[in-house]
């Protein structure tokens, strides 16, 4: 009996076992747990890893995240505003607009397969009828976005894409129950209406406004805003990668276009145009997919990261950042008034991260300036006094 006792002993002192040990003089229990190295797959390991492009940004602190993802959203959503803008400068293009989201839907589901293959994980964990909401609003954000470019100039078409945060918020509201205090409040209000003003100032020099594309930017402002809260829900609900969230979001609004353009004759004419014009339609959209791609796979990162909300934030800054471009690569008249809604939408900007950051950054307020200044007026007095 003391041998077996020994070695059952013995037993319960090896990791990855859990047993319970009885002696005639003390009752008590003995677990021993696993370590999580241990316990966990590196697959289980891997789930909660953000990794993009093949660099996981989990190793790095919060502030370096920040900055890796928004370098990145900044640099390859400029090259690609570039190449939208050059596209349609094409000659007879602008009513195939759906020919082209179609082409970049199928170079977005390419690279994602490419890239899901170069990761251990390759699970589908986000459910299907997930991912066919998701894909029917990527389709209505983008689709519709290059189609208006057909009836508005490129800063109007931005500008009206930038006014997105007051629908981001009042998504996260309705659709993740998310509660925003009054400084993100005013960084959306300061946004928009700086972003709004900057339209108004483009109208009033450089006129080209046409009540089509108003209605189609629209409606493709109010499928970008329910977007990035169902993609931040459902990442953070089932842990899915964003390869994964690529290839099939983008797979699947590839069929969906693909069978509109083919119900509505749409396809025919576009791929006679196209095969025409070869190197300006088919090269400068692998290189315009290509930079979308990779920008997209950034602001995942940031929506799983920072959430959806400050991801709309810095991507609305990055579209600022367009429009001056666009002045300068495509000769436009300029106002005084772009600079003005510029810094609105500076100061948004800057509410935004203080809202973030609002319990290391405390700014003083007006009452506690006055306290301070009593105070010290008191301690002046009495030291006159003494």
């Amino acid at each position: 009996e003391k041998q077996a006792e020994d070695n059952n002993s013995a037993e319960c002192s090896e990791p990855g076992t859990m047993d319970l040990k009885f002696t005639s003089s003390r009752k008590y229990i003995s677990i021993s747990v696993p370590s999580k190295s241990q316990a966990m797959s590196p697959h289980i390991k891997s789930v909660d890893d953000v990794v993009v492009l093949g660099m996981n940004l989990s190793k790095f602190s919060k502030p370096a995240q920040f900055f890796i993802c928004v370098s990145g959203v900044f640099m390859f959503y400029l090259i690609y505003g570039y190449l939208q803008e050059l596209i349609f400068s094409v000659e007879g293009f602008k009513p195939f607009g759906w020919y082209l989201t179609l082409v970049q839907f199928g170079f977005y589901s390419i690279f994602g397969l490419i890239e899901l293959q170069l990761i251990q994980d390759k699970r589908r964990r986000i459910p299907g009828k997930t991912y066919m909401i998701i894909a029917f609003l990527t389709v209505g954000t983008m689709g519709l976005s290059n189609t208006s470019l057909g009836y508005l100039n490129y800063p109007t078409q931005v500008i009206f894409k930038c006014c997105k945060l007051i629908p981001v918020m009042i998504g996260g509201v309705f659709i993740q129950g998310k509660r925003y205090n009054i400084v993100d409040v005013s960084a959306a209000l300061c946004m928009s209406l700086g972003l709004i003003w900057f339209t108004l100032a483009d109208s009033t020099v450089a006129p080209n406004f046409n009540l089509t594309g108003v209605i189609l930017i629209s409606l493709a402002l109010c499928a970008d805003a329910v977007i990035g809260n169902v993609q931040e829900k459902a990442m953070k609900l089932h842990n899915g990668s964003n390869s994964e969230m690529v290839l099939y979001s983008y797979s699947i609004g590839f069929v969906y276009i693909l069978f509109g353009l083919t119900c509505t004759t749409g396809l025919s004419p576009a791929v006679t145009f196209c095969s025409k014009h070869p190197v300006q339609t088919y090269g400068y959209a692998f290189l315009f997919s290509l930079t979308g791609y990779f920008g997209i796979s950034f602001v995942l990162a940031l929506i799983k990261i920072f959430g959806a909300l400050l991801a709309v934030t810095v991507t609305t800054g990055r579209k600022a950042m367009t429009i001056v471009l666009s002045f300068l690569f495509f000769a436009k008249p300029f106002t005084l008034q772009y600079v003005w809604s510029g810094l609105l939408v500076v100061l948004g900007i800057f509410l935004n991260v203080y809202s973030k950051n609002m319990d290391k950054i405390k700014l003083p307020s007006l009452l506690g300036l006055w306290k301070k200044s009593m105070e010290e007026r008191k301690s002046r007095t009495l030291s006159q006094t003494v």
